[in-house]
């Protein structure tokens, strides 16, 4: 089988070795394992290979080298005009190659793929939407169009849209999935967390406006200020680092916040394992993949009810939902800190929860899906 990747992901190659953000290579590399042949469309950059990247293990791999673009500016969408004929070119002619086609969306890239699959209606195909499907929520036009393209079973056929989270009204071509990080092999039992003594919290996701990483350091400079000894560690990198190191320097925060930037995954799940607290105080989400890591290593999640949030935290069960007001917030933490009982049950059900979702038995989906030789009834 030749399964055809298309996706925006950027990638480096460094010794004849395809390198890009590890959680998705590392699901890709799930599913070479049921394929003879990957092509991967993707665009390519100049950076080096960080400690988040890994490569593809498949033996055989064409990688079609695409370039990248945006329509943020008048400039840069003039640009996107001359580009955007050759790049679907390319996308064509890899999809004529496929015995599956499989789209990473939404992204600009994502988009040229939508409308080309249109032209193999009998090529089985999926697509993974890894953002947020929720048909409320405020979204740019291009990934709302990505959406209605997908789901629209006249001119998307023999497809199978994987997004995450149960919504009503979809259409029939919808699945349900979720991401796994870690295996059955893992599942460890859980450290005692007392929280009479130091409370660890833990941010891990890429500094920008749109995860919020200044609240949960000022969730955690309230609770110190209040008189608890608490201690937050932040995972990434991104724009708004020098804020927050400019907000750590003039609160005087350096003993209670760390910004350790990015880190191997060992070292990240070290970090999970000796947490209280995993935050996200996110403005978007599709599968908030650090929420459901810590939560499997025992964290307590904070987060916003975006997308399939809800769900994963049970409504306020398995966790606390954000409401963005820091008092607010602050406030019902500090209801949970007051009882050892109450915190133990909710990171218990909040570890339970997340472990039904392994790498074993995301393998076994995937699988699943690649057996299906039946088109997807229209």
């Amino acid at each position: 089988m030749t399964f055809v990747i298309v996706t925006h992901v950027p990638h480096s190659i460094q010794q004849d070795r395809y390198f890009a953000y590890s959680p998705y290579v590392r699901e890709m590399n799930i599913w070479g394992k049921y394929v003879d042949e990957l092509i991967v469309v993707a665009p390519v950059n100049k950076i080096s290979k960080t400690a988040i990247d890994s490569h593809y293990h498949h033996e055989s791999i064409e990688f079609v080298v695409i370039e990248n673009f945006n329509v943020i500016s008048f400039k840069s969408s003039m640009a996107a005009i001359l580009k955007i004929p050759k790049i679907s070119w390319q996308i064509f002619k890899a999809m004529q190659k496929a015995d599956h086609i499989h789209l990473r969306c939404p992204g600009n890239i994502g988009l040229l793929g939508c409308f080309i699959q249109i032209l193999f209606p009998y090529t089985p195909k999926t697509a993974k939407y890894a953002g947020n499907w929720d048909p409320q929520s405020k979204q740019p036009w291009s990934y709302r169009l990505q959406k209605w393209i997908l789901s629209n079973t006249f001119l998307t056929r023999s497809m199978q849209m994987l997004v995450y989270g149960e919504w009503e009204n979809s259409s029939k071509n919808i699945t349900q999935f979720f991401t796994a990080t870690y295996s059955e092999s893992e599942k460890l039992p859980l450290t005692v967390k007392n929280i009479k003594g130091k409370i660890q919290f833990v941010f891990v996701g890429t500094l920008v406006v749109g995860k919020n990483p200044l609240y949960a350091i000022q969730l955690v400079e309230n609770l110190s200020n209040k008189g608890y000894n608490v201690h937050l560690d932040l995972f990434g990198e991104g724009e708004q680092r020098s804020l927050l190191e400019e907000y750590i320097q003039q609160n005087v925060l350096e003993k209670i916040i760390t910004l350790n930037g990015n880190q191997a995954p060992e070292r990240v799940k070290e970090a999970y394992r000796n947490s209280h607290f995993v935050v996200l105080p996110s403005k978007s989400e599709g599968w908030p993949k650090a929420i459901a890591e810590g939560m499997f290593w025992g964290c307590v999640p904070l987060a916003t009810a975006v997308s399939c949030v809800p769900f994963m935290l049970d409504y306020g069960k398995r966790g606390i939902l954000l409401e963005m007001k820091l008092e607010k917030d602050v406030a019902e933490l500090e209801s949970l800190l007051g009882n050892q009982s109450d915190f133990d049950n909710m990171r218990r059900k909040a570890a339970d929860w997340s472990r039904n979702y392994t790498l074993d038995f995301f393998e076994q989906e995937i699988k699943g899906l690649l057996r299906q030789k039946k088109q997807i009834e229209q």
